[in-house]
């Protein structure tokens, strides 16, 4: 008898979690607003895992530029990929290319999407605009997700009124490269939402991990501080930035230093992030303003984008 119990508990336990997974959504249409690097790198990796993607900006020529930057990424991928069959590196690069469009209405296309994914500038008031105007037209069971990197999730979400149906999906530079994907759950978001961007980041080929809605979430929010803390340790004078970038390199297995790393990002989006964070907590000293990276910014000479930062580039 002991035996019939166990197997129709395990009987009926193995049936609620097939329920619970039938009531996921499974993403096969993806809407990407915004035509930059990380809105092009996102609709390249969805639309390579067979996803049927449109991707969304202001003008076609923006969107010609960022097509155009995806099929030669696709093509450097292609010939590693396939460096013994070309032929078979033309099909995947073909084959990927017809699962991509674009527009430049979001909201003519967003009623048939699984997923509206946000890429566009680091705008509190922009992107809740855009999703305001979006929530209209979107299916019901359509998911919407921000790639913002510091802004608070549930302050995007709150412009809709599919709180349950919205989360952070943030992604790494260069998208297609980077493995990770940050999954922001707010307060509201749904379990059945959280699993199914989960399960979405896997059939990506990438590496979830889940984060509440924190400021920086989980990398920004220990990678800012160390990247200001080694500007504040050059503006005491207790080391030069060349040292603190080889310290790190050598002591610490880092492959930029912070001083680097700062030039890569752009001390521009480094100064918005912190600026952010110190407008919502002015007294933590982990999010104070940095003088010299504030002086930087002023010159405009924002990392290696214009040639000079911390160094000086040819």
């Amino acid at each position: 008898m002991a035996f019939v119990t166990r197997q129709f508990v395990r009987s009926m336990s193995s049936s609620a979690s097939a329920s619970a997974a039938a009531k996921k959504i499974l993403i096969k249409h993806v809407t990407v607003i915004g035509g930059g690097l990380m809105g092009a790198g996102i609709a390249q990796v969805a639309a390579a895992t067979g996803h049927t993607v449109v991707l969304v900006d202001q003008t076609e020529d923006i969107l010609a530029k960022s097509k155009k930057g995806i099929e030669d990424s696709l093509r450097r991928m292609a010939k590693k990929k396939f460096t013994e069959n070309p032929k078979a590196g033309d099909e995947f690069v073909a084959k990927t290319l017809s699962c991509l469009s674009t527009s430049t209405d979001a909201a003519s296309v967003v009623h048939s999407t699984d997923l509206v994914v946000e890429a566009i500038v680091e705008n509190l008031k922009v992107k809740n605009e855009l999703f305001q105007r979006l929530d209209k037209f979107a299916a019901e069971h359509t998911i919407f997700a921000s790639n913002t990197s510091s802004l608070q999730i549930t302050s995007i979400a709150n412009a809709t009124t599919r709180q349950d149906r919205f989360a952070g999906l943030h992604f790494f530079n260069p998208v297609p490269m980077m493995k990770l994907v940050e999954v922001i759950k707010t307060p509201m978001t749904s379990q059945k939402t959280f699993e199914s961007l989960i399960d979405f980041c896997k059939t990506l080929g990438k590496h979830p991990v889940s984060c509440k809605d924190t400021p920086g979430f989980i990398v920004n929010r220990l990678l800012v501080p160390y990247l200001i803390e080694a500007i504040r340790l050059h503006e005491r004078g207790d080391a030069s930035k060349e040292d603190i970038d080889t310290a790190m390199k050598l002591g610490a297995g880092y492959p930029m230093g912070p001083f680097e790393l700062l030039d890569y990002v752009g001390l521009d989006t480094t100064k918005f992030i912190l600026d952010g964070w110190h407008e919502m907590d002015p007294v933590n000293p982990l999010f104070q303003p940095s003088p010299s990276m504030n002086n930087l910014v002023a010159q405009k000479k924002l990392g290696k984008k214009t040639g000079e930062g911390f160094y000086k580039y040819k």
